[in-house]
C-alpha cells in the first residue's frame, strides 16, 4: 500500500520532524500484553513520529529544568492530537481501523513499574528513527536523543522503514557513565530505569498519595491523573552526550 504511505506522509509531513514504518512482525520480541495486536484489532503497522525538544533549553543559564519540564508536556499534548487527528484521518481512507498511541500516559504498572501500553522507544527504533544509545534512549542522526515520540497502530499495510543497526554511542564514550548521579547507567552498557526514574521523575502528590498501601494499590490511579504533569529533577544524560553536543553547538562554536 505505497499509496497508502505517501498519503499518510504527506498528510503528517508539516506537523512533525521524523516519520517512520514499521511492520508488526518486527515486534515479535515485544512483553505480553505490549505488542501492536493488544491495541488494535488486525493490526499490521505501526506509525512513529517525533518532535525534537529546543536545544536552547540546555543552554539556559538559570532554567534549564524548568523549561525542559513545560516542553516535555506541551508536546506530549501535541502529539496526542496529532495521533488522534491521524487515526480519523485513516480511518477516512479505507476500510481500516487505527488506534493512538500515548505519547506518555497513561502508563500500566507491573509489579510497580510503569510501562507504556506500546514502547515508543522501542517502536522507533523498529522503524527506523534511530537506535538505542547508553542512556536507554533513542538516538536520531540528526536530533540525538532530543526525539520526544507519538504514534498510531493500524490495520493498514503499510511497508516498513529501514532499520539501524548500529549503535549511536561513541566507542569507549563514558559521558553518561560518569555524569549519571544516581548510578543508573553501568559501565557494561546496562540502563536500570527504575533507578532513572526515581532520580528524575518528581511530583508533589506521591509523598502523600503513595505513603500507604491504599494509594499503593491504586497506583496506576495516581500516576495516571494526579501525577501526570510530573516534574523533571535531572537532564544530565542529554547535556552531555557527546552526540548531543554537537546539536547544541552554536555558530560561535561554544557549547552550553
Amino acid at each position: 500500500m505505497k499509496n497508502v504511505k505517501e498519503a499518510i506522509s504527506r498528510y503528517l509531513s508539516d506537523k512533525l520532524s521524523v516519520i517512520g514504518f514499521a511492520p508488526v512482525d518486527r515486534f515479535d520480541d515485544a512483553p505480553e500484553k505490549h505488542h501492536p495486536k493488544n491495541v488494535c484489532h488486525n493490526a499490521k503497522t505501526v506509525i512513529v513520529y517525533g518532535i525534537p525538544v529546543s536545544k536552547g533549553i540546555f543552554s539556559s543559564p538559570d532554567y534549564n529544568l524548568h523549561l525542559l519540564h513545560r516542553s516535555y508536556h506541551t508536546v506530549y499534548r501535541l502529539l496526542d492530537e496529532i495521533s488522534f487527528n491521524l487515526c480519523n484521518h485513516i480511518e477516512t481512507m479505507g476500510p481500516y481501523v487505527a488506534v493512538a498511541i500515548p505519547s506518555y500516559s497513561p502508563l500500566v504498572f507491573h509489579s510497580m513499574e510503569p510501562w507504556g501500553i506500546l514502547s515508543l522507544k522501542h517502536a522507533a527504533v523498529k522503524a527506523g528513527l534511530g537506535a538505542f544509545g547508553k542512556t536507554g534512549l533513542v538516538y536520531h542522526p540528526e536530533f540525538g536523543s532530543l526525539l520526544r515520540l507519538g504514534g498510531v497502530v493500524t490495520s493498514a499495510d503499510i511497508p516498513g522503514d529501514a532499520m539501524r543497526d548500529k549503535s549511536p554511542c561513541p566507542p569507549k564514550c563514558k559521558e553518561c557513565t560518569t555524569h549519571c548521579p544516581p548510578g543508573a547507567i553501568k559501565e557494561t552498557g546496562a540502563f536500570t530505569k527504575m533507578t532513572c526514574l526515581g532520580h528524575t521523575i518528581k511530583h508533589a502528590i506521591y509523598p502523600l498519595a503513595l505513603k500507604d498501601e491504599h494509594g499503593l494499590k491504586h497506583i496506576e490511579r495516581v500516576i495516571n491523573t494526579a501525577g501526570n504533569d510530573y516534574w523533571l529533577a535531572c537532564d544530565e544524560c542529554l547535556k552531555v552526550c557527546p552526540i548531543n553536543l554537537k546539536i547544541f553547538k552554536n555558530k560561535s562554536g561554544e557549547n552550553p
